[in-house]
């Protein structure tokens, strides 16, 4: 039986290739901090949950033990964190580390996190260019998130150990944080009877799935090497499909009113927005071998129940503001009342 050990694997990505190795038959176990937090799914297909805080690298050595067929860090957002793991990875037949697309830049420098949004000529391929790398700032600062990260993969690429680096872009599925779907799953939820746009919805913004993350950690798991991959779901939904998704898969019906640039700033705006196209090329993995596990629309669908599940036992997503400007439905009923149309209930 293999064995594979995921570090934050109680987070999204960590449970989601916890769930589909335990199904393949490998012995995994998790680390996290708090047992509660512990996936009850994982449990009851045998999964083990062990203490450790990624900061001690003596209890990650011990929870490694004699070695381990895959190591996967879910954690790894800087130089040192990439340092600590290398002692762990000379122990493992394959290591698998998160990263991000936020590294990649376009032709002026600008990344998703710039205060302008990048412009990329096409599908982005693992060869195009990225930030410069740097340690010396925040990792969790929009200047320094995706810096920060192109620091932590020149050190795995270094090492010349058999490290996987997978840059997936706006991750989804059951125990996302911020889940972006509760946008549209809140306003099934209060039967809204109309759905406002900006851009007439044609936005896109590569998704990737984590169940699509860990079906391509599984293959690199059977084909050790040194190497970065893009992961990204096999189709790119813009804003309007996605929502479109959301809303057939409650069975639910509304008017789109798709915007141009003449409606207020602001209004119908959606987590899936971006003046110009960010793709991710998957090619790289594709060839490797790596299949999907599906496409966004259906490897949503259980991370969109579960938040209906939570909603109707009083435990919808945490609010902190983040989903403020995509629910404003007093500024929409007043835009629909307008224009001479009903509100939005």
């Amino acid at each position: 039986m293999p064995r594979a050990l995921i570090l934050g694997g109680t987070g999204l990505v960590g449970r989601a290739t916890a769930l589909r190795l335990l199904k393949a038959g490998w012995q995994v176990d998790v680390t996290g901090r708090n047992p509660a937090h512990m996936p009850p799914e994982l449990s009851a297909l045998g999964g083990e949950f062990r203490a450790v805080d990624r900061a001690d690298s003596t209890a990650l050595r011990a929870a490694v033990g004699e070695g381990t067929d895959l190591l996967v860090d879910c954690l790894c957002f800087t130089t040192a964190d990439t340092r600590s793991l290398l002692p762990l990875a000379a122990h493992a037949t394959s290591t698998v580390l998160i990263s991000s697309r936020a590294v990649y830049i376009d032709a002026a420098g600008n990344h998703v996190n710039s205060s302008t949004p990048p412009h990329f000529s096409g599908p982005i391929s693992e060869t195009h260019p990225t930030m410069a790398p740097r340690d010396d700032i925040d990792y969790r600062s929009r200047e320094g998130y995706g810096a920060n990260k192109v620091a932590a993969e020149q050190v795995a690429w270094e090492s010349g150990l058999p490290i996987s680096v997978l840059r997936p872009s706006q991750i989804h599925g059951v125990g996302a944080s911020p889940a972006r779907e509760w946008a549209v799953v809140k306003r099934v939820l209060d039967d809204r009877t109309a759905l406002l746009l900006a851009d007439r919805g044609a936005g896109v913004v590569h998704t990737s799935a984590a169940a699509n993350l860990a079906a391509l950690i599984e293959t690199v798991a059977e084909r050790p090497g040194n190497r970065v991959l893009n992961c990204a779901d096999p189709d790119a939904p813009s804003a309007l499909e996605i929502c479109r998704a959301i809303a057939g898969h409650f069975g639910h019906e509304w008017e789109e009113v798709l915007l141009d640039d003449t409606a207020p700033a602001g209004l119908g705006r959606t987590p899936w927005d971006s003046p110009h196209p960010i793709v991710l090329d998957t090619s790289a993995a594709t060839a490797l071998g790596y299949r999907p596990a599906g496409t966004y629309a259906t490897t949503i669908a259980p991370a969109l129940d579960r938040l209906v599940e939570a909603a109707r036992n009083g435990q919808p997503p945490v609010d902190d503001g983040y989903f403020a400007e995509y629910l404003d439905y007093a500024a929409e009923d007043a835009f629909l009342a307008g224009r001479g149309g009903r509100s939005g209930r």
